[in-house]
């Protein structure tokens, strides 16, 4: 098997690219009253979600203190993670990501999809459920950019050692696995409730695939797809919440052992 290489900024360009594609390829229905994306909303809910935490009281920080300590557990296991895929040896230190568009077309797929939903169907809902996921997938895509300068890590196919940070690197968060995650989950907890695990399997699906796929392609560290799942989960359900009138809230972390090693993580937590 080709080892994996490096993502390119180019490379994650040409995949928004043939997502954006995709959906304007799509020939616009006409709207109904419950229009996508309403501009003005859009802005409220950017302002919103980026100075959420000004707002957060002890529990909001203990939650968010929780994830950290989460994705600090996956850490320990980042090395363990890369020679399982790799080997520990150097073959992997290539610099280069060839998969890196091919691991972005099952969300942009489901993007596109959803989009041709609501124009056949031209319902309220629908269109409810677009909006909610242009805007993660907008507001996800900020936050991890912002993320990935300020920590600077090292990829696993430029380095052996997780720990090599703030130094120029684009490895944390995941932005394939936050945009999944943004996207998948306003997928799967959308719509009918009669066809509820459907879009579960279907969205989570997508998005613990994509996961999975960028730490056995060697373009990240467990911990890098951890942190984008936990960004782009979170921020779905911000989304969500803001235009549902606000919904559930509840937060929830748990650590386990995963079968054949490793831990298994499950988190859920509102940015406002």
């Amino acid at each position: 098997m080709p080892h994996p290489r490096r993502a390119s900024g180019s490379r994650i360009l040409a995949a928004g690219a043939l997502a954006g594609g995709a959906v304007a390829a799509l020939e616009a229905p006409v709207r109904c009253d419950a229009q996508a994306v309403q501009p003005r909303e859009a802005l409220e809910d950017a302002k919103l979600y980026f100075t959420a935490p000004l707002r957060w009281d002890t529990r909001n920080w203990l939650e968010f203190g929780g994830t950290l300590v989460a994705i600090g557990a996956v850490h320990e296991f980042d090395d363990d993670v890369r020679d399982h895929f790799v080997g520990n040896s150097v073959d992997g230190l290539d610099s280069e990501d060839p998969k890196s568009a091919e691991d972005a077309v099952p969300a942009a797929a489901l993007l596109a999809g959803t989009w041709l939903l609501a124009g056949l169907s031209d319902s309220p809902g629908g269109w409810r459920e677009l909006g909610s996921m242009f805007e993660s997938t907008a507001l996800t895509a900020v936050s991890t950019e912002v993320l990935k300068l300020s920590f600077g890590r090292e990829r696993p196919n430029e380095t052996t050692d997780p720990d090599q940070w703030s130094a120029s690197g684009t490895s944390f968060p995941s932005m394939h696995t936050s945009l999944a995650f943004a996207i998948g989950t306003v997928f799967a907890e959308s719509g009918d409730d009669r066809y509820r695990w459907l879009r579960r399997a279907l969205g989570y699906g997508v998005a613990g695939a994509t996961a999975y796929i960028r730490v056995e392609h060697n373009a990240h560290w467990a911990s890098d797809v951890a942190a984008g799942a936990a960004l782009g989960f979170s921020t779905a359900r911000f989304t969500m919440n803001r235009r549902e009138g606000g919904a559930e809230k509840t937060t929830f972390i748990t650590v386990r052992p995963a079968e054949g090693g490793g831990v298994t993580i499950a988190f859920a937590m509102p940015l406002h």
